[in-house]
């Protein structure tokens, strides 16, 4: 065996190595339970990709003279979770609001007088890049320590050309510096700022006109997404927006029916949307039309939680329907403020009756096919990247069992380690 054929990373005594390995496809179904789990089992890795997963014996032939080991003491080895929703790219904080709403009042109402989006938009338009840049390093962090590897990113809080192009250009930074791997989305419709408030269809016209054609000349995204309810962006003005997008060569990602039931899932899937996002108040003809059309939803159970509803989507219907469940965080600072991929398959399970085996699929191999990185990341196979995270747990249901609770204890991105846990000295 020649140098180049030897594994640069062995981990080995994986109590369960969840390989997720299995079809090259978004997984639907019964399919949504299948883990692939080798137990007592060790991993190889090469040049940033899986070399192979197996028993000692199936993998000790990889091993080199400069092979690094590392023992995974029993616990659960699992790809990195994939966060195919969040909006952490901003300035400021809402804790002032989420307090305010704690006290009685509702985002709608707090949103009407200025707050919600339209004051982070305000905040983030005075940040300096060198400054949106800090503080979501910060929070790219935090992704990291939950066991997030990638992630999708949106901008939404500029709604100007200078201001979006910032939030992109920090985005994509971001990524090129790591270690946490970014798919950048535009959301130049995410509200209407201030100063088109009297005059939206002109703030259309400068979405369509000016930013997306920017957007696409200096490929700061590779998707662009729209909120989309009667108050904001209505089904005609999200319809003519997102087929501009379209034209620009950028793939869809709709947040539709989040407050009201108003038909935004057969929008997205009359757009040919690669996913629909949130769907708390979706029904049934809605999920009829995303398995039409293969529209993954990607559910967003924090933002219900933060908002103190109980109108949680349908996920039940949405498995048996048989579509590709996606979960998310919405790490944003007004309705989801949170990084944890464990806290949403805690949510997923006791308030949306997923297994947790359902929640790790869809926060896995589901998201990687939704964010069209499926056949390189999402499942530990062959050739795959080496994004992977050794668990401070001996059984992947503990993930949804124990809340509250960081068990990422060693995290690898590109077969790197990039973070592992400081220990509590023992007296």
């Amino acid at each position: 065996m020649g140098v180049s054929e030897a594994a640069e990373l062995i981990v080995v005594n994986c109590g369960q190595l969840i390989t997720l390995a299995g079809s090259d496809r978004p997984r639907v179904g019964p399919e949504l339970r299948e883990l692939a789990i080798e137990l007592n089992a060790a991993l190889a890795v090469g040049a940033g990709r899986v070399m192979g997963t197996g028993s000692w014996e199936e993998i000790k032939h990889f091993a080199g003279p400069n092979s690094q080991f590392v023992d995974a003491a029993g616990q659960v080895v699992m790809p990195g979770f994939i966060d195919a929703h969040t909006h952490f790219v901003f300035a400021g904080s809402r804790a002032e609001e989420f307090e305010r709403r704690a006290l009685g009042e509702t985002y709608q109402s707090i949103a009407a007088g200025g707050g919600g989006i339209r004051s982070t938009v305000r905040m983030t338009r005075a940040a300096s890049e060198g400054e949106l840049f800090a503080s979501a390093k910060r929070r790219s962090a935090w992704l990291i320590r939950t066991g997030t590897t990638t992630a999708e990113a949106k901008s939404g809080y500029g709604l100007s050309l200078e201001s979006e192009l910032k939030i992109l250009k920090v985005i994509r930074r971001l990524h090129q510096v790591g270690p946490l791997r970014l798919i950048p989305t535009f959301l130049g419709a995410h509200e209407y700022p201030d100063e088109f408030r009297d005059k939206k269809a002109s703030y259309v016209q400068l979405l369509i006109n000016e930013m997306l054609p920017a957007v696409a000349r200096e490929r700061l995204a590779e998707f662009a997404d729209i909120f989309c309810e009667p108050h904001v962006f209505e089904n005609t003005t999200a319809r003519l927006i997102m087929t501009a997008a379209k034209s620009h060569g950028l793939r869809l990602r709709l947040h539709v029916d989040q407050l009201s039931n108003s038909g935004g899932a057969e929008l997205a899937a009359s757009l040919g949307a690669v996913t629909a996002d949130h769907l708390e108040q979706t029904g049934a003809s809605g999920i009829a039309a995303l398995r039409s059309a293969n529209v993954q939803p990607v559910l967003l159970p924090g933002s219900v939680y933060a908002l103190g509803s109980r109108k949680y989507p349908d996920a039940r219907q949405m498995i048996d329907a048989g579509l590709a469940l996606v979960l998310a965080t919405d790490l944003n600072p007004g309705s989801s403020p949170t990084p944890s991929i464990p806290m949403i398959i805690s949510l997923a399970v006791t308030q949306m009756k997923l297994s947790v085996s359902e929640a790790i699929t869809a926060t896995t191999i589901n998201a990687a096919h939704s964010l069209g990185i499926g056949q390189e990341s999402g499942s530990l196979q062959v050739d795959k990247r080496a994004d992977f995270v050794i668990h401070e747990c001996s059984d992947y249901r503990d993930l949804g069992y124990i809340f509250g609770v960081e068990t990422a204890d060693q995290v690898f991105v590109g077969g790197s380690r990039v973070y592992t846990r400081a220990r509590i000295d023992q007296y």
